[in-house]
């Protein structure tokens, strides 16, 4: 009977190890899941780098898609994925026109921690509804090294003569200076944001004191200053024929920074955002910003805001995380080390002791120190009547195809039938 009863307890012993051998372990959690899109290419590969270190900490497969460039605008995909019901939870927008775009799937934000850090969050109607990706700037981008050889003082482009006189002289010391053009420019259909976003802006807002609408409001209404456009349409023709032909009409972003980050133009028409473009490119030349000279009259300033917003759906099933993601963005070491020395951005937020390395970043600073700043006044402006009506006026400028009196004819014309 002992015999028996020592069995029976080894067989069940055994049913019960074979019993939590086989038992189910607890499954790891899902991962979470969120989709960031945004408009900034230039950034893509150090977002996704942090965006998939973040996503690993925290179990979350993030995704990102970087609409812009010479990739088209961002808005057209949007709402191709708005109607195929694949909004991103995470998305980026320029300002009140597109703000107004998408304000039925915007969350109100107000109440996130990130709120009290910045001063340039994006507001409507006393309530938050972006927060913003970077402060950012541009002029006219210069190589002070070839200014320098050829005897030009930067501090003296201020307006249109000087340019022009400038632009003359550095055009007789092609061979000298082993360029190939003086300005790198593009007015390609696809690099329309160069054109219809940033140098409309000249129109805009240059030589006015910061916020001031006086311009925008009057082309809104119809009402066009014949004589401030004339003399911006002397600052596009003259850009337009110091820069390279192929990278004018053809060329795409690589190739318009590339050609001043190797040293190939002495001028660049972009911004503060090309600073990771020029370090990869190995540039070890002087480099800083310059105002436009869309003017007759002296003007002393750059053009400095808050370039776009990041926006959440508040349709997203991942709305906390999309939350959690911002504010790790903003708040964290990790988040202002992918900003600032990642993306060679400017942070739009308070806290963060870390400052950019590129020298045309440090030069948005040293203008915004001074005051020195104009507003950006573009996105009054539909995306649609920037990049349908005015992008292909300046593109066939650029292409020769109209003189600079149908320039301003057709321009003057779009205004009158945009008018509100």
């Amino acid at each position: 009977m002992k015999r028996f009863l020592v069995v029976l307890m080894v067989a069940l012993m055994v049913t019960a190890f074979f019993a939590m051998g086989c038992a189910k372990t607890p499954e790891a959690a899902k991962p979470g899941t969120l989709t960031l899109m945004q408009n900034k290419p230039e950034i893509d590969g150090v977002l996704k780098a942090y965006a998939a270190a973040w996503g690993a900490k925290n179990n979350v497969n993030v995704t990102i898609k970087s609409i812009g460039g010479t990739a088209g605008a961002m808005g057209p995909q949007l709402k191709a994925d708005y109607a195929a019901g694949d909004m991103p939870d995470i998305f980026t927008f320029d300002g009140l026109e597109s703000y107004k775009e998408w304000e039925g799937v915007v969350l109100d934000v107000s109440g996130e921690p990130w709120t009290s850090k910045t001063a340039v969050a994006f507001k409507y109607n006393g309530k938050t509804f972006g927060a913003p990706v970077a402060v950012e700037g541009w002029g006219m981008a210069y190589n002070a090294d070839m200014l320098a050889k050829a005897g030009i003082d930067p501090a003296t482009l201020t307006n249109y003569d000087a340019y022009k006189a400038a632009f003359e002289k550095l055009n007789g010391m092609k061979k000298e200076l082993g360029i190939n053009s003086v300005v790198s420019m593009a007015a390609s259909v696809e690099m329309g944001w160069v054109t219809a976003h940033h140098n409309f802006n000249s129109l805009l807002a240059n030589g006015l004191p910061y916020g001031d609408l006086s311009v925008v409001n009057d082309l809104l209404a119809g009402t066009v200053d014949a004589k401030r456009l004339s003399e911006y349409a002397d600052w596009v023709e003259l850009l337009f024929k110091y820069a390279d032909k192929g990278v004018l009409t053809t060329g795409n972003y690589d190739s318009q920074v590339g050609a001043f980050a190797t040293g190939k133009a002495v001028f660049l028409h972009q911004g503060n955002w090309t600073d990771p473009n020029i370090k990869g490119a190995n540039a070890s030349f002087k480099m800083a910003f310059a105002p436009h000279g869309s003017m007759k009259q002296a003007t002393d300033g750059i053009f400095v805001a808050a370039p776009s917003f990041y926006a959440i759906n508040k349709d997203s099933k991942n709305l906390d995380t999309a939350k959690k993601f911002l504010n790790d963005l903003i708040s964290t070491p990790e988040g202002h080390s992918y900003m600032v020395k990642d993306a060679g951005m400017i942070p739009a937020y308070s806290g963060i002791a870390l400052q950019p390395d590129g020298q045309l970043s440090q030069s948005v600073q040293a203008w915004s120190a001074a005051g020195k700043v104009y507003s950006w006044s573009q996105y009054y402006f539909t995306g649609d009547f920037r990049d349908k009506t005015l992008n292909p006026i300046y593109n066939q400028f650029a292409n020769g195809q109209i003189s600079k009196a149908q320039f301003v004819d057709l321009m003057t014309k779009a205004f009158i039938a945009n008018k509100k």
